[in-house]
C-alpha cells in the first residue's frame, strides 16, 4: 500500500474514533501499566484535545496502576490530574487505550474496559486480537505520540503549546533522543510540527534527562558495575534488586532509564536489564541495536513489545528469570554454543 492509501485508511480509522468520541459523554482515556514517557505524553494530550474539541464531556485520565506518576514525567501538563483507576468507579460511554492494545497490560484498568460501553484503540505495538470499536494500530509509527498528533491535526487542525509539549516528550523518550531505529521522516516532521506549535525541547531534555536525584545516580553506578556479557560481547546484561531500590530509595517507576545504561556497551547487540518489583516478580527491560527481533522473546516470557524494544514480568527472583530468558537470548545467535550456568555473582 503506497503512503497516500495508507494515509487514507488512517483517515478513516481517525473519523471513526471521532464519531465514537462525538457519540460519547463519559470518556476514560488510559495507558499502559507501568507508563512511561509516550504512554503519559500521548494520553494527557489526548485528553485535552478532546475536552478542547468536543466541550462538555466527561474526560478521566486514568492510572493502570495504583501508584503515583513517575517523578520524571510530572512535569508533563495535566499529570496532576491523573487518577488511579482502582478508585475510578464509572462505567464510562468510551474507553480509550493508548499506547497499547493488548488488554492484558491495561492492570486495575482492565475492569473499567470491560465495564465500559465502547472502547478504542491508539497505538504502535504490534497488537492482539482486535476487540475495540474502532482504533488505529500502526506498528511503522516511532511512538503513539505521533499518531495522536496526527490524528489531533486531523480532527482539531492544530495543536495547543501543552499538548505540543506533551507529544514531544512521547516522541523523544520513545526514540531515545532520536536514537533508536525508529527514528524514521516522520518521526522528525512530527517532532519539527510540535516546536512550530509550541513544545521546548529543552525542557523535556532538562526533566527527563537532566534532573537525576543523587540516589539515582549512585543506583546507576550498581547497575554498571554489573554489567556481564555473553557471545562475545553481543549479548550484555545487569540488574538490581529490591534491596539495591530500598537502599537508594528510588522507586521502581523510576527505573526505566537504566536499560539504556546496558545498551550504551560498545559491541552489544542486545541489552537485558531485570529489577525486582512488588509480589515476588521480576520486570525485565529488552533492547536491540541491530535488526534483530527480540520482542518474541518477550512474548514468550508473558510480555511484549517492538522488535528493537520490549519488555515482560515474571514470577520468581533475579536468578530464575535470568535462567529462562539468558539462553532464549543467546539462541538469536547460530554461534551459541553450551548452556552455561546463569545464575548471578554471589556479592558480599
Amino acid at each position: 500500500m503506497d503512503r497516500s492509501c495508507e494515509r487514507k485508511a488512517q483517515d478513516e480509522q481517525f473519523d471513526a474514533i471521532r464519531r465514537l468520541i462525538e457519540g460519547a459523554q463519559t470518556i476514560a482515556v488510559c495507558a499502559h501499566t507501568s507508563p512511561d514517557g509516550d504512554a503519559l505524553g500521548s494520553q494527557l494530550a489526548l485528553v485535552e484535545l478532546i475536552e478542547r474539541t468536543w466541550p462538555g464531556k466527561e474526560v478521566a485520565a486514568l492510572l493502570a496502576d495504583d501508584d503515583v506518576v513517575p517523578r520524571t514525567y510530572a512535569f508533563l501538563p495535566g499529570s496532576e490530574r491523573l487518577v488511579r483507576a482502582c478508585a475510578y468507579g464509572a462505567s464510562p460511554d468510551l474507553f480509550i487505550c493508548v499506547d497499547l492494545s493488548q488488554p492484558g497490560r491495561l492492570a486495575d484498568a482492565r475492569a473499567v474496559l470491560e465495564r465500559a460501553r465502547r472502547s478504542a484503540v491508539i497505538d504502535h505495538h504490534p497488537g492482539a486480537e482486535p476487540f475495540w470499536d474502532a482504533g488505529v494500530v500502526r506498528t511503522d509509527a516511532a511512538a503513539a505520540g505521533v499518531i495522536v498528533a496526527e490524528f489531533a491535526q486531523r480532527v482539531a487542525g492544530a495543536l495547543t503549546p501543552t499538548m505540543a509539549q506533551c507529544l514531544l516528550c512521547a516522541l523523544v523518550t520513545d526514540t531515545g533522543r532520536f536514537q533508536y531505529q525508529n527514528a524514521n521522516g516522520e518521526a522528525f516532521r512530527v517532532a519539527s510540527m510540535l516546536v512550530d506549535s509550541g513544545a521546548s525541547p529543552a525542557d523535556v531534555a532538562l526533566n527527563v534527562y537532566q534532573s537525576d536525584r543523587l540516589s539515582y545516580v549512585h543506583l546507576c553506578a550498581t547497575v554498571m558495575s554489573r554489567i556481564t556479557t555473553f557471545e562475545q560481547g553481543k549479548i550484555a546484561y545487569s540488574y538490581a534488586t529490591a534491596a539495591d531500590l530500598a537502599a537508594a530509595g528510588v522507586p521502581v517507576a523510576e527505573c526505566d532509564g537504566l536499560v539504556d545504561l546496558v545498551r550504551v556497551v560498545e559491541g552489544t547487540e542486545v541489552a537485558l536489564f531485570l529489577k525486582e518489583v512488588p509480589g515476588g516478580r521480576v520486570r525485565g527491560n529488552l533492547r536491540a541495536k541491530t535488526d534483530r527481533d527480540i520482542s518474541g522473546i518477550a512474548r514468550e516470557m508473558g510480555g511484549g513489545g517492538h522488535p528493537a524494544a520490549a519488555g515482560f514480568t515474571v514470577e520468581g527472583d533475579i536468578d530464575e528469570a535470568l535462567s529462562v530468558v539468558l539462553p532464549k537470548l543467546r539462541a538469536l545467535y547460530a554461534c551459541a554454543k553450551g548452556t552455561g550456568t546463569f545464575a548471578r555473582s554471589a556479592e558480599g
